[in-house]
């Protein structure tokens, strides 16, 4: 379907003639005469576009842009005059106007211009759409106190070009916020380019970062770009640098130093403007101390260090992380949104999470894609949330006779269907039990058989 067009003309032939070409065309239109028609149409429907008359009988047509450019942002307007002068058309221009077009009107022209205004708006929309849905994917959820903190410091320290070592157990979201730094810097219209130091081999890695040419060894059939040159002008972001060789290492830290670096078989040197962001699971000070890690390049790294909290010392987020991502899997999946039950967060409040985030985000995956039910209750939960935890136990230790008792049936019946791989026929039997009365007993204990 065409666009929507309003025309703002105090000209009732010029409003009149316009109408009827744009509806020959297509496109919906509304005509008014007067500023004040116009900005009350703008607010009480969405238009596309606006063909607004500079001379009106009762506000100036640039300052009706002007109101247009801050309440509709994403409306274009394209001016139109019978008076028109460089001066008003640079003015209209600086106010946000795509184009200025003078009376009398050439239909071919006004169809072009506007044609090209229409485009220009939906390429401006497809970009804001996008950019929405990248800060929806990078978006950093949390209410605790360390992830307040953590959004505090990363709004300080995202707008400068200081190097940042991010530390973090694996899991806990460390390439999340080496996106949200580079969404929230100076580079952030340019590339984002990153490097998992733990997934290439040794022989590769320098090839991968600085690239290399021609013929510089064997298989080097073509001329490859290099990590750090891509990344020219954004971010570079090392993951796992822990896991890089002191050979490489090296090599990184010339590169740091420099901004500059000769790809693999070539002796001509190449600069870069690159921000590097690094990541690591690992102490890199034991490291150091070890030998495995170089502490100049620790400290060429380490400028502003930036710690991720596990998923265990922010318990309070568990159920914001768990909602956000219910909704983001039902909408991959094309699913209807589930709920948790009190006791199914409660069960995942207690668990330790020793995988965080990813662990949460992977088990929340698995129950929208598998668990049929709208709401998903503690025995759909799958029984590792239920062993060797600590944390549950101490905040669920029985204070009866009977308590105890069910407590140590559950553990006993768990132990049994593990050990027959969750066939509930072969666990009847080794605990001497109808498989009816099994079931019975399961469902009382909150023991899901699918678990």
């Amino acid at each position: 379907m065409k666009a929507n067009l309003l025309i703002v003309d105090d000209e009732q032939g010029i409003r009149q003639s316009l109408s009827a070409v744009l509806q020959d065309e297509g496109y919906r239109i509304l005509a008014v005469a007067t500023g004040k028609e116009c900005l009350q149409a703008l607010a009480a429907e969405r238009f596309q576009g606006v063909l607004l008359d500079v001379w009106l009988e009762d506000l100036d047509g640039l300052e009706v842009l002007r109101q247009i450019q801050e309440a509709h942002p994403e409306t274009v307007v394209v001016m139109i005059s019978g008076h028109g002068n460089v001066e008003t058309a640079v003015k209209a221009t600086k106010l946000g106007a795509f184009d200025f077009l003078e009376k009398p009107l050439s239909i071919e022209k006004t169809m072009l211009v506007l044609k090209n205004a229409l485009e220009h708006q939906s390429l401006l929309e497809e970009n804001r759409q996008l950019r929405d849905q990248l800060e929806e994917r990078y978006s950093i959820v949390g209410e605790s106190i360390p992830m307040k903190a953590l959004r505090q410091q990363l709004l300080l320290m995202a707008p400068t070009n200081g190097r940042v070592l991010i530390y973090g157990e694996s899991g806990t979201g460390k390439e999340l916020v080496a996106h949200a730094i580079h969404a929230h810097s100076l580079r952030a219209k340019e590339p984002f380019v990153e490097v998992n130091c733990a997934a290439i081999p040794e022989e590769l890695i320098e090839s991968e970062l600085f690239g290399h040419r021609k013929g510089s060894f064997t298989g080097a059939t073509e001329d490859k770009v290099g990590k750090f040159p891509k990344a020219d002008g954004g971010t570079l972001f090392l993951d796992e640098v822990g896991d890089m060789s002191l050979k490489t290492q090296a090599k990184v830290l010339r590169a740091l130093e420099e901004q500059r670096f000769e790809p693999v078989g070539s002796a001509s040197p190449v600069s870069v403007d690159a921000r590097v962001i690094a990541a690591t699971n690992k102490n890199l000070e034991e490291e150091i101390a070890r030998g495995n890690f170089r502490e100049d390049l620790f400290y060429r790294l380490n400028v502003i260090p930036f710690g991720v909290p596990p998923l265990r010392e922010r318990v309070e987020d568990i159920p914001l992380l768990a909602h956000y991502f219910l909704r983001e899997f039902a909408i991959t999946y094309g699913r209807k949104p589930k709920e948790l039950s009190p006791d199914t967060l409660e069960a995942l409040e207690a668990h330790n999470w020793p995988g965080n985030v990813r662990e949460l985000k992977n088990l929340i995956e698995r129950l929208v894609i598998m668990n049929p039910h709208p709401v998903i209750e503690r025995r759909h939960l799958p029984s590792f949330l239920f062993r060797n935890d600590h944390r549950r136990r101490t905040l669920a230790e029985p204070t009866t006779l009977q308590q105890a008792r069910a407590a140590y049936e559950r553990d006993f019946i768990m132990r049994k269907l593990e050990e027959n791989q969750g066939n509930i026929t072969r666990t009847a039997e080794s605990l001497g039990l109808e498989r009816s009365h099994l079931y019975r007993k399961l469902k009382s204990l909150g023991i899901s058989p699918s678990s």
